[in-house]
C-alpha cells in the first residue's frame, strides 16, 4: 500500500494527516519541497497559490522546473493530482479577501513582505512563515522560532520591522537560517532552499498531530 510505511510511524495519528487541509502560499524553490513532502506523507486536501512560470535559472532548485515557460501551478497539478491550484499573484490585496479559515496548517512561502504580513495578520494562529533561504549553503544552520526571534536574516529584519510598523503584536512560528548570506545577487542552492521545504513539511506534520 502506497502509504504503508507513514502509517507504521505514524500510528493512529495519520488519520489526522490525511484529514488535514493544508494552503501553501508559492511553489517555488522552497514551496515546491514542502508541497512534495506533504503529498508523499499521505496529506490529502492540499491548496496551492502561484502565479510565475518555469524560467530556466529556476532548474537549479525548483521541482517540476524543466517544464520552461509553462504556469508553475499547472505543471504541479500534473506532478501532483490531487491537489487543489490557484492561478493568482499573491498581493496584500489578494490576501485581504481570501478565505483563510477553511484551512488548518497555512505555510507562507513567498518573498513579498507586504503580502507576508497581511498573511500573518489574517492566519498567523496556523501559519508557519518562511524567511529567506538565498544566498546559503548550510543546512545546518536551518531553525524553527518565533518570528520576534529571527535574526541576522535580512528578509526576517525587514518583515519583523513592516509587522511592527502594521501594530502586529500576535506571533507565530517562522524558519529561518542563522546563516551570514554569502552573495546579494539571488544565489542560490537546493541543499538549503530545499531543506527549507522539506523543515517545513515536517513542522506542518508535527503541528497537525498536536491538533
Amino acid at each position: 500500500m502506497r502509504f504503508e510505511r507513514c502509517e507504521r510511524l505514524f500510528g493512529e495519528d495519520f488519520k489526522k494527516i490525511r484529514e488535514a487541509k493544508v494552503l501553501i502560499l508559492g511553489v517555488g524553490g522552497v514551496g515546491g519541497f514542502c508541497l512534495d513532502c506533504l503529498y508523499r506523507s499521505g496529506v490529502e486536501n492540499i491548496t496551492i497559490v502561484d502565479f510565475d512560470t518555469f524560467d530556466i535559472t529556476n532548474q537549479n532548485r525548483q521541482i517540476g522546473s524543466e517544464a520552461v515557460g509553462e504556469k508553475k501551478v499547472e505543471r504541479l497539478k500534473s506532478l501532483y493530482p490531487k491537489i487543489e491550484a490557484i492561478e493568482c499573484k499573491i498581493t496584500k490585496e489578494w490576501c485581504e479577501t481570501f478565505n483563510f479559515d477553511r484551512f488548518d496548517i497555512v505555510i507562507d512561502a513567498i518573498d513579498d513582505l507586504n503580502a507576508k504580513v497581511q498573511i500573518a495578520k489574517k492566519a498567523h494562529k496556523k501559519l508557519l512563515s518562511s524567511m529567506g533561504s538565498a544566498g546559503k549553503i548550510d543546512p545546518t544552520k536551518i531553525e524553527f522560532t518565533s518570528v520576534w526571534k529571527t535574526k541576522i536574516d535580512p528578509m526576517a529584519k525587514k518583515f519583523r520591522s513592516l509587522l511592527k510598523k502594521e501594530g502586529f503584536k500576535e506571533d507565530f512560528t517562522a524558519i529561518y537560517s542563522k546563516e551570514e548570506p554569502r552573495v546579494k545577487n539571488m544565489g542560490s542552492f537546493v541543499g538549503v532552499t530545499g531543506s527549507f521545504g522539506l523543515a517545513l513539511c515536517s513542522k506542518a506534520i508535527e503541528k497537525i498531530i498536536s491538533q
